[in-house]
C-alpha cells in the first residue's frame, strides 16, 4: 500500500503518514494512539470546586434541589459555574439524585398563545405553605401571567378574598396598564353562581356581577371564565414551577415574614422569572392601555353598594347610619338611591348623581316609641283571637212562646 492510499483511508495528509512511519521506528505501534489519551482535560473542573458544590448540595437547605435549578443557584449565589449535566453526573455518582424517565401524560388540546402582550392575562391564586412553617403563615400567592409572553406579576396576601385580589389588580394596572381581557376560574369572587333552574341565556340576561366583575367593567376590562384547570394551564403550570423554585429561594434567603416575602418577589424572583422564562410575542404592539382621563382607580376597586336616602337625609351601611352634610343637600334627594364606596384603604365615600357628598357617622337610629292607646281599655277576652265562648250553648236554651215575647214588649 502506498503512502497516498494509506492517507486517503485514514483521512489524513500524506505528510502525516510519513511522520507516523518515521516515529514507528522508535515507538512502534504506539504512534497510532492519541497523545492526550490518559491525560486530564485542560477544561477539567478543579476537585476543590466539585467538593464545595457537593458539600452545599448535601446541606439541609439544598436537600431537594434538582440538577438544573441547583446549577443556576450555585452560579448565582456562590459563583460556581457548573453545567446542569455535569452536576447531574456528580449527584448521581454521590447517590443524591436518581435518573428517571418522563412518563407520558394525558394530552389536552393545545391552545396557541395570544399574539400580543397585554391581550390576555391569566389570574389565579395558589394556596401553599410558602415559608415551610418559618415565621409568619404565608399561604396565598395571587399571580397574573401574560398569555402571550408569560411575563408575570403577583403578591403574597393574607387571605384569598375580593379585597386582596383587588389590591393585586390595582398594582398590576398601575405598573403595566389595563389588559384587554382577564382569564380566571369561576370562583365566587369572579362569577355569580346560577340560580336553580336558570339557563345560560337567563343568566346572561340577568347580568349579575360580583364586586370584581363590576370593577373590571368600570375599568373597561373584559373577563373570560375558564371551565377547567386545563383551560388556564399556563398559570397552573407556573404555580408548579413556583412551588419548586420559589420555596427553595425563599429558604436560602431566610425569609420569615410576609413583608420580606413580597420584597423578595418584587426585587429577586419576578425579575429573574421574566428574564429566564418569558417569550417574544408574535405581535409587536403592547395592548396594555393607560387609565382614561378622569378614571378613579380607587373608586372602581372598592366595595360598592346602592343605598336609599331616608327622609332625614341619612342612609344605612354596614349596621351604621350616616348623615349627609347640610351643604350637600339638594331638593329631590329623599328616597333616591346613592352609591356607597368602601375603599381598600377603609375610607367610606358616598356619591349622588356623579358628585361625592360629605358624610359623617351619626350612630344607630333610636327605636320608634310605641304609639299611645286612647279610649277604653280593650277587654282581655274580647273575641279571644276568634275563639270567644259567648255563643257556647246558645242554641240549646229553650225560647219563650211568641205571644209572651210580644206581650212583654208592649
Amino acid at each position: 500500500m502506498t503512502q497516498r492510499l494509506a492517507a486517503e483511508k485514514m483521512g489524513v495528509s500524506d505528510r502525516w503518514v510519513r511522520s507516523l512511519l518515521a516515529q514507528m521506528e522508535t515507538r512502534g505501534d504506539a504512534v497510532v494512539v492519541h497523545g492526550l489519551r490518559g491525560r486530564e482535560s485542560n477544561r477539567r473542573i478543579a476537585e476543590e470546586t466539585k467538593t464545595k458544590a457537593m458539600a452545599l448540595l448535601k446541606s439541609p437547605d439544598w436537600h431537594d434541589f434538582g440538577p438544573t435549578f441547583a446549577s443556576q443557584q450555585l452560579a448565582k449565589r456562590h459563583k460556581i459555574g457548573v453545567s446542569k449535566e455535569t452536576l447531574r453526573q456528580w449527584m448521581m455518582a454521590d447517590g443524591i439524585w436518581e435518573s428517571h424517565s418522563r412518563k407520558v401524560k394525558e394530552a389536552h388540546p393545545w391552545r396557541p398563545r395570544r399574539s400580543h402582550y397585554g391581550e390576555l392575562v391569566q389570574w389565579d391564586t395558589s394556596d401553599h405553605d410558602w415559608l415551610e412553617g418559618r415565621g409568619e403563615p404565608v399561604r396565598y400567592l395571587v399571580r397574573m401571567i401574560d398569555d402571550a409572553t408569560s411575563r408575570s406579576w403577583g403578591r403574597f396576601v393574607w387571605h384569598d378574598g375580593t379585597r386582596e385580589n383587588m389590591g393585586v389588580l390595582w398594582e398590576y394596572v398601575e405598573r403595566f396598564g389595563r389588559a384587554v381581557d382577564y382569564y380566571t376560574d369561576r370562583d365566587s369572587m369572579f362569577a355569580v353562581p346560577p340560580r336553580p333552574g336558570e339557563s345560560r341565556q337567563q343568566q346572561r340576561e340577568a347580568d349579575r356581577l360580583t364586586q370584581i366583575g363590576r370593577a373590571l367593567r368600570e375599568l373597561g376590562i373584559g373577563w373570560i371564565a375558564a371551565y377547567s384547570p386545563q383551560a388556564k394551564g399556563r398559570v397552573e403550570r407556573s404555580f408548579s414551577t413556583d412551588q419548586d423554585r420559589l420555596i427553595k429561594e425563599l429558604r436560602l434567603a431566610k425569609v420569615k415574614t410576609m413583608q420580606a416575602a413580597n420584597e423578595f418577589l418584587e426585587k429577586e424572583y419576578w425579575p429573574d422569572w421574566n428574564e429566564r422564562f418569558t417569550k417574544a410575542p408574535r405581535g409587536k404592539q403592547d395592548l396594555h392601555r393607560p387609565l382614561p382621563e378622569g378614571c378613579d382607580l380607587a373608586a372602581a376597586l372598592s366595595h360598592v353598594e346602592s343605598r336609599v336616602i331616608a327622609n332625614d337625609y341619612t342612609f344605612a351601611f354596614a349596621g351604621k347610619r350616616y348623615q349627609i352634610a347640610r351643604d350637600d343637600l339638594r331638593s329631590g334627594m329623599k328616597r333616591q338611591s346613592l352609591r356607597v364606596e368602601l375603599r381598600l384603604s377603609g375610607e367610606l365615600k358616598a356619591r349622588y348623581e356623579g358628585r361625592y357628598l360629605q358624610i359623617s357617622e351619626c350612630g344607630q337610629r333610636p327605636p320608634a316609641a310605641p304609639k299611645a292607646r286612647s279610649g277604653k281599655p280593650v277587654r282581655k277576652d274580647h273575641n279571644a283571637g276568634g275563639k270567644s265562648r259567648w255563643m257556647d250553648g246558645f242554641w240549646n236554651k229553650p225560647s219563650p212562646p211568641l205571644w209572651q215575647i210580644i206581650g212583654d214588649a208592649q
